[in-house]
């Protein structure tokens, strides 16, 4: 029986719900449920997954919509008093500090912490743009986690930055490390001498992870959001924080790394690198650079930028990596098996895609299909993140379930040799994953024992012994199942590929000299970009809470903003208020 429950006029972040949902879905006598916004966008998505109810049609976007499917009515009790021990939960402050309390006005925000010089937003898209304007008023920089925010209002809000002396990351900006402190879905990395500036956010977990792992630290990692070197956006904030760290007196070395960028915006930020004063490893995903310039390097994977990043800070010699797989009887390369890769970060998955074409030679992505990054000739990688699988689902850094469907259906086609996937940890990931996983890849790994078949299992785990899930021990659950645990997304692929008749070598780069180019304007830095860069960031949070108690977990002054939509939700309305303000911003 399909049973729904209205709050109304209760506000919760999408995430939260997401994860609620999840919980709810494990007790026993649930058949399905799902927890949302009554938007007019989520009521879509109800009824696709048939759970539309006359209830929910009432519903304002205001509301919270409980939509359970339930063996017997008892068990709807049990959902309410789970529902709201659960947001009781996430509504506590975790604070031992005055200024990291909850308010619910810009007016409170400010006056709780008149120092402030960080918004971060985790709400929904369509409202985050209109945030991020008055965070940008009161002379804030600004964190944007929200993805759904037009490139019209992306690049407003970032020429407005610039003009300020202000930085924006993002928007669907899901990583960054200010003075050490991780913001929104980061890792536990150590202090240290390299600063990071990244288009991508997993990216930029792999490269600072492998950077603790061998020792050093990270003073500071920008993220940009994924659009920023588009041709339409011009790489505003990936140059303005190079110019930023440039300037920083606690960072020795530089990494910049992105997806595939425009072709101008590449070559702008390349002309600006040529006239830097400290050693900067670039890493543009897909190209596959044969040279080294001295003082300016250039990676074709994370794990190598990773790697040039610590030789020059210790001021060692760059050395090729000379390490191989080490594993026992794979197939042999006329067994024709493939590689099937089931990821959560999208730059990792498009790692493995550029790794495998490279070695086997294939040309190509074959069939495209939203979440699929190579379809072709019996190999198949998959970026479970795509929008297509977490549209009203939790990311998989969250949720295993898609992840096994999916290892399950590569068992069934006979030239599977190896599964691949991703294990992130750090803030923001599932609190045990590995844990999460071990049940149904032990059942797989049974079920190909019993049909006398062989299918490797290969992981990448992506973390620090920092992390809170334990990295030890998050590897030490798989190994001891047989899954075979690398310690970067490129050795994990390097692995596959050996265990399938394809072994990767890695090119060996000569270092010529650097003729230094003169840029072609001026590399002021304001004030306020050097105190983000070169403090602890003092930060009002609005959205996700979970964000602020790490950031009160790092001794940072931060207020937690227990934001709801304004106007009811009604974006007509909103605009209005908005243009009054004087921001006028689009809808896509």
């Amino acid at each position: 029986m399909i049973k729904t429950i209205i709050r109304k006029g209760s506000y919760q972040d999408s995430v939260v719900l997401m994860l609620l949902t999840n919980k709810i879905s494990a007790m026993e006598g649930i058949h399905k449920v799902s927890i949302m916004m009554a938007t007019p966008a989520n009521k879509d998505l109800f009824k696709a997954s048939g759970l539309e109810t006359p209830e929910l049609a009432e519903a304002q976007s205001n509301d919270m919509a409980i939509v359970v499917d339930v063996e017997s009515e008892v068990l709807v009790e049990q959902v309410l008093k789970e529902t709201e021990g659960f947001l009781n939960n996430q509504s506590k402050s975790t604070s031992g500090n005055e200024e990291n309390q909850t308010v619910t006005t810009w007016e409170q925000a400010l006056k709780r912490l008149p120092d402030a010089n960080l918004a971060v937003l985790s709400i929904p898209g369509m409202y985050a743009a209109a945030e991020a304007d008055r965070a940008l008023d009161e002379n804030l920089n600004v964190f944007i986690f929200s993805d759904n925010v037009s490139k019209k209002d992306e690049i407003s809000l970032k020429q407005k930055a610039h003009e300020k002396g202000l930085l924006v990351m993002g928007p669907d900006c899901g990583t960054g490390i200010i003075k050490g402190v991780p913001i929104a879905f980061t890792n536990h990395v150590r202090p240290g001498k390299i600063g990071v500036i990244g288009a991508s956010g997993t990216g930029i977990q792999e490269v600072t992870t492998i950077i603790d792992q061998l020792g050093e630290g990270v003073a500071n990692a920008i993220g940009t959001g994924g659009r920023d070197l588009s041709a339409e956006v011009g790489g505003i904030t990936m140059l303005d924080a190079i110019d930023a760290m440039e300037k920083d007196t606690e960072v020795e070395v530089v990494v910049i790394l992105s997806k595939p960028p425009a072709k101008e915006v590449r070559d702008a930020i390349v002309k600006r690198l040529w006239d830097y004063e400290k050693p900067v490893v670039t890493l543009f995903l897909g190209e596959k650079p044969e040279i080294h310039e001295e003082n300016f390097y250039h990676a074709y994977t994370l794990d190598e930028a990773a790697r040039i990043a610590v030789s020059l800070v210790r001021k060692e010699e760059i050395v090729q990596d000379t390490w191989k797989p080490e594993v026992g009887e794979g197939f042999k390369k006329e067994d024709h098996k493939t590689i099937k890769g089931y990821y959560s970060g999208g730059t990792l998955a498009a790692e493995a895609v550029m790794l495998i074409k490279d070695t086997i030679g294939i040309a190509g992505a074959g069939g495209k299909k939203e979440g699929f990054m190579l379809n072709t000739q019996g190999y198949t990688i998959i970026d479970l993140g795509d929008d297509v699988y977490t549209v009203g689902k939790p990311h998989p850094m969250i949720d295993p379930t898609n992840r096994i469907v999916c290892m399950k259906q590569a068992l069934e086609e006979e030239e599977t040799g190896v599964i691949l996937f991703d294990l992130v940890l750090g803030y923001g990931s599932h609190e045990d994953m590995a844990g999460a996983l071990l049940p149904g890849i032990r059942d797989m790994m049974e079920q190909v024992k019993m049909q006398g078949q062989k299918v490797f299992f290969v992981a990448a785990i992506c973390g620090t012994r920092e992390d809170k899930q334990n990295y030890d021990l998050q590897k030490k659950k798989l190994e001891d199942i047989g899954v075979i645990l690398c310690t970067s997304n490129k050795r994990a692929v390097e692995t596959a590929l050996c265990l399938i008749g394809h072994p990767y070598t890695e090119t060996e780069k000569t270092i010529l000299p650097r003729e230094k180019v003169k840029s072609d304007r001026e590399h002021a830095v304001s004030k306020q970009m050097m105190e983000l860069l070169s403090q602890k960031p003092r930060v009002i949070n609005i959205g996700l809470k979970s964000f602020t108690d790490v950031l009160d977990e790092f001794s940072c002054k931060a207020v937690q903003y227990q934001w709801t939509p304004p106007a009811g939700g009604d974006l007509e309305l909103i605009k209005v208020l908005q243009y009054l303000r004087g921001y006028k911003f689009s809808r896509q």
